[in-house]
């Protein structure tokens, strides 16, 4: 199986066995460059491969996963269904293939709207260029294209929820403007929520480079988070594998922001949070309310979208001040006695953070009104692999003029090292005396990492805690609170 990353940004090691599902054409190293052709565009062939010469068509086609062309059929009534691309400076021409291989690669009978959001850009080519563009869509496919446009920038989560505010399809599709679509992609979503309208599903994600333009075709997986709630790839549960049926939806824990929902059901749980702020924890939020609140949320093998790597977010330089702040929301809303976890996870005290999540009175009221579940339900019942670790009764820094670093990974010698905020200077102090170091680990069959004395005049080391527990190895440790500034050899920590 295709090793599976830790992190949302959508990146894995692809397996060899995969095809490669581009070619390394030098004409395909320009992305984001408009290439001279007249428009509109004739749509690629069914089967066609490649389609290259002229900006806004998609890259590639590619056939379904075997097993679902061999063995799936749907219904041929299906809800209709309503596109909803989110972009914000985008390039021009990556706009328009996103909207190309949504048209050609839908049956028309099926696609009701696609609905453009724009998040305040400042590209100039995404004013009267790409409304020239949509005329000339709307022109051959009538009342097909809409564009909205914010006055002032208001996230992604808010820019969801305009989009599908003004939707009036069955079913929403709310994707980034950076994708496109394959071969089949809409018909899974469209049976799975017809046949349930309380589950919101993901397409399986596959990956185009940025700077080749490749295809990386990803191995299922299921969508998770750590306590930071920055989400991650976790592997299948065993229940999907024993149901030896490739094509059945996949149960998640979370999803990563691409996304199709019943569009009344995704209003009555109260769509996005239009109070998470720019960018980050929006998909872990709506994910925690669909579980603890009656619905569920799952994977769909068939279908399969190819999201164009970025290389770097627009939305702010330091998007790590939102995520942060957004990841304290989301916890002090639907976790309960595990907030503290993502406390700990960002090192931010627990009393008197100095970060304002904003108003969070009408989300506890909406979460009263749908008579959702606790959290630790959510942790017993849908997410046992995430770990609350609760005996932690301090954490912060340990500082001496400069700080204890965990130093390089792969590795296990900690550094004196210029303090700063990031996690290899994180440093939790369990009850028993150990010194957890690095990130605080969130999978309940991984192992911390403790401070470690070999004894003997040695440097310290970190080592797996339970290993070095079951070695004899010296991991217990005094400790000094302390409320000033601190001085050489001392402690600077937070008290659970």
């Amino acid at each position: 199986m295709t090793p599976l990353p830790p992190t949302c940004s959508l990146h894995t090691t692809p397996s060899s066995s995969f095809e490669k599902l581009y070619l390394n054409f030098s004409a395909l190293s320009g992305y984001g460059q408009e290439i001279e052709g007249s428009f509109p565009l004739q749509l690629p062939a069914q089967g066609s491969g490649f389609t290259l010469g002229r900006a806004g068509q998609p890259y590639f086609t590619s056939s379904p996963f075997l097993g679902c062309k061999n063995s799936k059929s749907y219904p041929s009534l299906l809800p209709s269904l309503g596109v909803i691309l989110i972009f914000m400076d985008e390039s021009l021409s990556i706009i328009q293939r996103a909207i190309t291989s949504v048209i050609s690669r839908t049956p028309p009978r099926l696609l009701k709207e696609i609905i453009l959001v724009d998040d305040f850009s400042s590209n100039g080519e995404l004013k009267v260029s790409l409304n020239e563009k949509i005329k000339l869509y709307n022109q051959k496919y009538p009342g097909l294209l809409k564009m909205i446009r914010h006055s002032e920038r208001r996230g992604l989560a808010q820019a969801r929820n305009t989009g599908w505010a003004a939707a009036t399809a069955d079913v929403v599709a709310i994707l980034d403007a950076h994708i496109e679509v394959n071969v089949g992609w809409a018909e899974p979503i469209l049976a799975r929520i017809q046949e349930d309208r309380t589950v919101i599903v993901s397409p399986v994600f596959d990956k185009i480079c940025f700077d080749t333009l490749q295809l990386e075709k990803y191995g299922l997986a299921v969508h998770g988070f750590n306590w930071e709630l920055w989400c991650r790839y976790d592997a299948l549960p065993q229940a999907w594998i024993d149901l030896n049926d490739v094509t059945a939806p996949v149960k998640s824990p979370s999803i990563m922001g691409i996304m199709a929902a019943n569009r009344l059901f995704l209003g009555e749980i109260g769509a996005l949070d239009g109070g998470m702020l720019v960018y980050g924890g929006e998909n872990v939020e709506l994910s925690l309310r669909v579980w603890q609140c009656g619905g569920k949320i799952e994977i769909l093998p068939c279908s399969r979208v190819a999201h164009l790597e970025r290389y770097h977010k627009p939305y702010a330089m330091d998007l790590s001040i939102f995520l942060k702040r957004n990841a304290l929301r989301v916890a002090e809303i639907w976790m309960d006695e595990y907030k503290q976890m993502v406390y700990l996870a960002w090192n931010i005290p627990l009393q008197n953070s100095g970060i304002d999540y904003g108003d969070i009175s009408s989300r506890i009221a909406l979460r009263k009104k749908l008579k959702c579940k606790p959290f630790d339900w959510y942790l017993k019942n849908v997410y046992p692999l995430l770990k609350p670790t609760l005996n932690i009764v301090g954490y912060g820094r340990v500082r001496a003029n400069v700080c204890l670093d965990q130093g390089p990974v792969p590795g296990n010698t900690p550094i004196m090292h210029p303090c700063h905020e990031f996690s290899p200077q994180n440093i939790y102090y369990h009850q028993t005396g150990e010194f957890y170091m690095g990130n605080l680990i969130a999978e309940a069959n991984s192992d911390d990492r403790c401070l470690t004395d070999p004894g003997h005049g040695e440097k310290p080391t970190l080592e797996r805690c339970s290993t070095a527990a079951q070695s004899g190895l010296h991991i217990h440790w005094d400790f000094k609170q302390v409320s000033h500034m601190p001085f050489k050899g001392e402690v600077d920590t937070n008290i659970v």
